[in-house]
């Protein structure tokens, strides 16, 4: 600008352009550059030289006057952006402390199994959604939950919060896996009957509000039992060797019961019994927004068979089943979920011996569920 008032003849005719250069500077520097900027150019607007010289005294005032408004303006501006953004990021930081509270990280060893955990939320901006698990070292052994709360995103947490808060006491305090259970089914009528403002009756649960619920019970000999309440069975991951070939396998011990909140749960909640998780073997949980993932042609997302690659080598890794099954999903919708997506591997590493190989049961077939 400073050179087009120098040496052009056309000056007088865009010398008003000088007015728009504060605002520029305001935007793409800081306050103090911006007042520095401005003021310089409300000065040479003062001096009469070059083309732009022969305007009118007036005329050069009321431009500096302009540009010292415009700067003033950018000033005020700039500085409530900039509060604006600064509280944005605190505000950010604050919620993602808080769901990553809620859904906490797992250890990488818990019990005497290896675990890693992994969820993406289909709302933007969410780190968590309608997906829960939780594992925890108890008196009775490690115990297990993944859950998928109806509906997706920020306004499944509530429920989430509720039923990973009573999981968390629950598993300590239940000497038996379905008085867990039943701890879950009070605290979610509680929940539903503190949102809606009164005491919520289990017999008639507010329409519409359920959540899918697999809890397991890893014993110390890798014994695995299992209450099922609507959610999709686990994959066993089997890795290579002693006799085995690398697999996955969707398990299938028995019906499951409805969903958690749709009905009371029945009298009696027997426990179903999972094959025992041998050395090299993991169990992976996950939900249904893994398996009814879609990419662009409408094709189904091939979990099993994503699971199967993963399973590769002597061992079965959780974190790196986790990253594969993570990445492959990303990769097959293009990045666009349409529903939260969660998945936790439990693995057993233990180092087997010829002698505690040769105890186990017999080799599984991989085409067995």
């Amino acid at each position: 600008m400073v050179v087009w008032k120098l040496v052009s003849p056309l000056g007088t005719r865009f010398v008003e352009l000088f007015a728009a250069a504060p605002a520029i500077a305001c935007e793409g520097s800081g306050r103090r550059q911006c007042v520095v900027l401005g003021g310089a150019c409300a000065l040479f607007e003062l001096l009469p030289i070059g083309s732009a010289g022969r305007a009118a005294p007036g005329t050069r005032l009321g431009i500096c006057c302009a540009i010292l408004a415009v700067v003033a303006a950018g000033y005020l501006t700039s500085g409530r952006g900039r509060r604006l953004a600064q509280e944005l990021e605190r505000v950010k930081e604050i919620a993602a402390t808080a769901q990553r509270a809620l859904l906490r990280p797992l250890p990488p060893r818990l019990g005497g199994l290896t675990l890693a955990g992994g969820h993406l939320s289909a709302s933007e901006g969410a780190l968590v959604g309608g997906d829960l698990y939780e594992a925890l070292a108890t008196p009775y052994g490690v115990r297990v939950i993944m859950g998928d709360v109806r509906g997706h995103g920020l306004p499944a947490l509530g429920i989430v919060a509720a039923l990973l808060g009573s999981f968390r006491e629950a598993a300590h305090d239940e000497s038996e896996l379905p008085g867990v259970l039943r701890r879950l089914e009070r605290a979610l009528h509680r929940h539903l009957g503190d949102r809606a403002g009164g005491e919520a009756q289990p017999e008639r649960p507010p329409a519409e509000e359920f959540a899918t619920v697999l809890l397991l019970e890893v014993r110390e000999d890798g014994e695995v039992v299992a209450l099922n309440c609507g959610h999709p069975w686990p994959h066993r991951l089997s890795a290579v060797g002693h006799g085995r070939s690398s697999c996955a396998v969707a398990m299938a011990p028995g019906d499951p019961m409805p969903p958690l909140g749709m009905f009371p749960l029945p009298a009696d909640t027997p426990l179903l019994a999972l094959d025992r998780l041998l050395p090299g073997e993991a169990l992976v949980l996950h939900t249904d927004g893994a398996e009814d993932a879609r990419d662009a042609a409408g094709e189904f997302f091939p979990l099993t068979g994503v699971l199967a690659e993963a399973a590769h080598g002597r061992s079965v890794v959780p974190s790196a089943v986790v990253e594969h099954v993570r990445g492959a999903l990303l990769r097959h919708t293009g990045g666009v979920l349409t529903d939260d997506f969660a998945l936790l591997a439990l693995g057993n590493d233990h180092p087997s011996s010829p002698a505690a190989m040769a105890a186990l049961p017999p080799v599984r077939s991989c085409l067995r569920g």
